[in-house]
């Protein structure tokens, strides 16, 4: 009893002596820290990613949190490559403690087939990394890998779940969406399964998000959206002859032109004749430019130039492209047939680690 009182306290003081360490570290160094993920691309996913396994290591112990979080990681990665390789630009993925991890993309897809790719990417690569902790739990006969992997292939399985915005939501435009209806049957009962209030939210937001697609929609007139672009403006030219600059309030109806690619990404041109100024801004989606209005100015000056940040507010209505869900019925098997396949897989694989964690058990 006294050794095991002895191996409790010199446990407590090495805990503590590694935080007391970690924290001189972060107090002398913190401030290089900070200036280099301030640069970094993925300063903000490393960011929240420590604060999201620090958040999971109350409930668990360390080396499961630091697995799961990297096990989402690896998912995120998914979707990551799909999209890069779709010409696609992307953030960082940004982890969210208790509700998982996600990225942005800054083009939506212009087509279901697109959507399903980058979709698949992620359970795709996810498996891949419950497969490789898998197979690191059988060379070492580890728990804590059999259990890791395990979270992995459910966590895969549950997002091909036909439910929107889960990856099997998206995937599901590129196959039929009648697989909609299963999600939101279907998720009833993996709801009741789970009880998961967070799963219930998901599945609520998605029988909500059907409604209003299919009918709401039919009953009501279309609204009119709008948008926040900021582009900054050289005006150092205009500045060195004194000529007067819009002040910080300053708000105008503004000219413009809008047009689409061979891609059919839109886009939407702006003019300022005031500032001989002409910028072209990126459009969120296919849609109806109402208006453009500029609401607001920044002035910043800098030792190069001296700028303008324009605030200038886009108002339109989505453009319903009939054509988006038309996939090739080759693409449709393709997706079904892996869709399918992948699924049977993830359950076959827990099946597998449930097994082997009985046996551990025994």
């Amino acid at each position: 009893m006294q050794n095991e009182e002895k191996k409790t306290d010199s446990k407590s003081g090495s805990s503590k002596w590694y935080l007391g360490s970690a924290a001189a570290l972060l107090l002398l160094k913190g401030k290089s820290l900070l200036a280099l993920l301030k640069f970094s691309k993925f300063g903000g996913a490393l960011i929240s990613m420590a604060i999201t396994i620090s958040a999971y290591a109350i409930i668990y112990p360390w080396g499961f949190a630091v697995g799961f979080v990297l096990l989402l990681f690896v998912h995120e990665l998914g979707h990551v490559f799909a999209a890069k390789r779709k010409g696609l630009p992307v953030s960082a993925p940004l982890f969210i403690p208790f509700l998982g991890a996600l990225i942005t993309m800054k083009r939506q897809p212009l087509d279901a087939q697109t959507e399903a790719y980058v979709a698949m990417g992620g359970p795709l690569l996810g498996t891949v990394g419950a497969m490789a902790v898998y197979a690191g739990a059988y060379a070492t006969d580890s728990p804590l890998l059999y259990a890791l992997s395990y979270v992995g292939f459910f966590l895969n399985l549950i997002n091909l779940l036909p439910i929107h915005p889960l990856d099997g939501g998206r995937i599901s435009t590129a196959v039929t969406r009648w697989l909609w209806l299963v999600g939101l049957l279907g998720g009833i009962v993996v709801v009741v399964y789970l009880k998961s209030f967070l799963f219930f939210l998901i599945w609520a937001f998605f029988a909500y998000d059907l409604y209003k697609k299919y009918i709401k929609r039919n009953k009501e007139e279309v609204k009119i959206q709008s948008f926040l672009q900021k582009p900054l403006v050289n005006v150092q030219h205009l500045y060195e002859q004194g000529y007067p600059l819009p002040g910080p309030e300053h708000t105008r109806r503004l000219s413009f032109n809008t047009y689409s690619d061979l891609e059919g990404q839109q886009y939407v041109t702006v003019y300022m004749e005031s500032l001989d100024m002409e910028q072209t801004l990126l459009l969120p989606q296919q849609c109806l430019v109402q208006h453009v209005w500029l609401n607001g100015v920044e002035h910043i000056p800098t030792p190069d130039a001296y700028q303008l940040r324009l605030f200038c507010g886009i108002d339109y209505i989505p453009f319903e492209n009939d054509k988006y869900y038309e996939v090739p019925a080759s693409s449709r098997w393709k997706f079904g047939i892996g869709y399918l396949a992948l699924a049977v897989f993830l359950m076959g694989m827990m099946y597998v680690v449930h097994q082997h964690i009985g046996d551990i058990r025994l």
